[in-house]
């Protein structure tokens, strides 16, 4: 859908500094030379992208890949804070008067083994939940980082085409869906500017060179589970000398899904997942305890509403059957849904269509998949959220076909985007993107 109301060329503003009138120029001018740029610096941005991949770091201990991309944004010429919600990193380059536009990438990786066989394989290893973990970027916050480097040392090379602030913050702890509220809570709207816009991207299994976005809700909420199920323990031989919490455990994972099937509205979207279950240490002992986590994803408050409760007195029926404690039902919020300002959707998809082309920008349904971003949009700045395609437009047709095989989807073990040209697909798309956003005021 096109807007009807007249779109702002990106750097179309009359703007004078001490050199005099800067050249106004449009995004047709702009998109050819920011592609060039972009394709120019990849052998660089590669290099980048291959170390973060290999070297990845789970939700608060990010503290290579900060210090990393701080050094990057130093060089490029921004002053940098690091340390910013435990270890986020913000990075601030004035050039002379005009809007903030922030830019977000996402630090940490996920507790998980990558399975992709690429020559830079990520074997790392990290500690989640008390337990030793592969460790991997199988959810493309590389290519974010990555892009996110290109995109600040682009806007730097054109500093003669726009007037503004951007300030690009490296968050931590996305996976946790609790970095940018820490960030918040550190003063990053009150130590340092408040942005009149901000901009995230992320990958997506799509084709690349194609960019996706909604005007609207992009994402979902999110809430986290743990749920302690007690119980009294014995031997395997003699289950009714016991109170069995595996058992108990086992009925809520079943049950708590008529909550979604019986009690959600079936044309609203509602999803409980248990991810993980610890119990026991062999299979001849019945454990004192079995500890479920998982996550709950919904897009409007009655829906989230209704699952919270459903997971709550599922809980303490599936103990209360089996005659044993109440269970320790921890309930936390998350991200809530990523909500894209329309006004700014609309000015940022005509130039992204200039840029790119009609057949390469499109609209799309938001996802059932959260996103913390949201603590940065819900302070009150007009954000927009996009996707970028990573896979490689042949290999798509082909897993379409009968018999074809599936597209490892984001937090796969085998998920594996192509970075060229993933990667200068993100730089132009966000360095069009947050021009348009310069000019707009």
């Amino acid at each position: 859908m096109r807007p009807s109301s007249p779109i702002p060329a990106v750097c179309l503003l009359a703007m004078t500094v001490a050199a005099g009138p800067v050249q106004a120029q449009s995004t047709t001018d702009l998109g050819p030379e920011i592609g060039q740029r972009a394709n120019t610096m990849y052998p660089q941005l590669k290099t980048l992208y291959e170390d973060i991949h290999s070297h990845p770091e789970l939700g608060f201990e990010e503290t290579r890949t900060a210090a990393l991309l701080a050094t990057d944004m130093r060089a490029i010429g921004f002053t940098v804070t690091e340390k910013v919600g435990k270890t986020g990193v913000v990075a601030i380059y004035r050039n002379g008067p005009g809007p903030t536009v922030m830019v977000r990438t996402e630090l940490d990786a996920l507790p998980m083994e990558e399975k992709t066989g690429l020559s830079y394989t990520s074997r790392a290893k990290g500690t989640s939940y008390g337990r030793e973990t592969f460790v991997a970027h199988s959810c493309g916050h590389d290519i974010h980082m990555t892009s996110w480097i290109g995109t600040a040392r682009t806007l730097v090379a054109m500093k003669d085409r726009w007037r503004g602030t951007l300030m690009f913050v490296a968050q931590p702890a996305e996976e946790l869906v609790s970095g940018a509220k820490g960030m918040v809570a550190d003063g990053l709207f009150t130590r340092f500017p408040k942005p009149d816009y901000a901009f995230a991207l992320h990958t997506s299994p799509a084709a690349y060179g194609t960019i996706q976005f909604n005007a609207g809700p992009m994402t979902s909420n999110s809430d986290g589970l743990e749920i302690t199920f007690k119980g009294r323990g014995g031997h395997g031989s003699a289950p009714d000398k016991t109170i069995d919490p595996i058992a108990i455990a086992a009925h809520f994972i079943n049950d708590v899904q008529t909550a979604v099937s019986r009690e959600k509205d079936p044309f609203e979207f509602g999803v409980v997942t248990v991810g993980a279950f610890q119990a026991g240490t062999v299979g001849n002992i019945i454990p004192d305890s079995a500890v479920l986590r998982g996550t709950i994803r919904s897009y409007t408050p009655a829906v989230r509403a209704k699952l919270l409760d459903g997971v709550r007195r599922t809980a303490n029926a599936a103990a209360a059957m089996a005659v044993a404690p109440a269970p320790d039902v921890a309930l936390e919020e998350g991200g809530l849904a990523v909500i894209n300002n329309a006004d700014l959707v609309n000015r940022t998809e005509a130039i992204l269509i200039r840029g790119f082309g009609a057949d390469k920008v499109q609209r799309v349904p938001p996802i059932t998949a959260s996103e913390d971003f949201s603590a940065f949009v819900d302070e009150g700045i007009p954000s927009m959220f996009f996707f970028i395609g990573i896979y490689d437009p042949k290999t798509i047709a082909d897993s379409k076909q009968p018999g074809g095989k599936p597209l490892p989807f984001n937090h796969s073990p085998f998920f594996a985007p192509v970075p060229e040209p993933s990667i200068e697909t993100g730089v132009k798309a966000m360095s069009l993107a947050v021009l348009g956003a310069l000019a707009m005021k």
